[in-house]
């Protein structure tokens, strides 16, 4: 599964002011209300507070109802020897690392991505299962290219789960092809 979004942008979405080396990022992937999936990179000081954090600033930007995903980096320049048309995919892998990255904050909009991508790099052998932190509430993937080990929350993967991904990964990825019985069967 490839995702072709842009790379970090070189300026904050919100008050348009370049970024500096070592500005903490955060990114949103977002459905925009036509439907369209965006990448939105600001400031950290420009994110709005989350729901029922008390905090009254109001801010610039709200983002759309619908987020994917939000993490937070580090900006970095890119190199001027940097392949431009690679850094444009975001692969499921990469987007695994980023979210599961032990430095990356955890946020429940990321937690059903997050266990989707994780079943599906494991069935892909990208990942692997090495057991369940002490509490239990957390599995622990080894990346078999890398050997560095991510924690994902332990959920529940049953049929509800996946009804309620399949709508926002249709989305991402693009609606399935209908079957060739479905389409037969609706034209008599």
């Amino acid at each position: 599964m490839e995702l072709t979004l842009h790379p970090i942008a070189t300026k904050c979405f919100v008050s348009r002011r370049d970024f500096a080396e070592d500005d903490r990022v955060v990114s949103y992937l977002v459905r925009e209300a036509g439907g369209e999936v965006a990448r939105r990179d600001l400031l950290e000081s420009e994110d709005p507070p989350s729901p029922g954090s008390g905090e009254a600033s109001g801010p610039r930007w709200m983002p759309p109802a619908f987020i994917y995903c939000r993490w937070v980096v580090a900006f970095k320049q890119r190199k001027a020897e940097e392949n431009p048309a690679r850094a444009l995919k975001l692969t499921a892998e990469n987007l695994f690392l980023t979210l599961a990255a032990p430095e990356a904050e955890p946020s429940a909009i990321n937690t059903p991505l997050l266990q989707f991508l994780a079943l599906m790099l494991e069935r892909k052998k990208l990942i692997k299962l090495r057991g369940y932190t002490e509490d239990g509430q957390h599995q622990i993937y080894e990346h078999m290219p890398t050997h560095h080990p991510y924690e994902v929350p332990v959920g529940d993967l049953n049929a509800e789960f996946f009804q309620k991904i399949q709508e926002h990964l249709g989305v991402l990825v693009g609606a399935p092809k209908p079957k060739a019985e479905s389409a037969a069967a609706a034209a008599q």
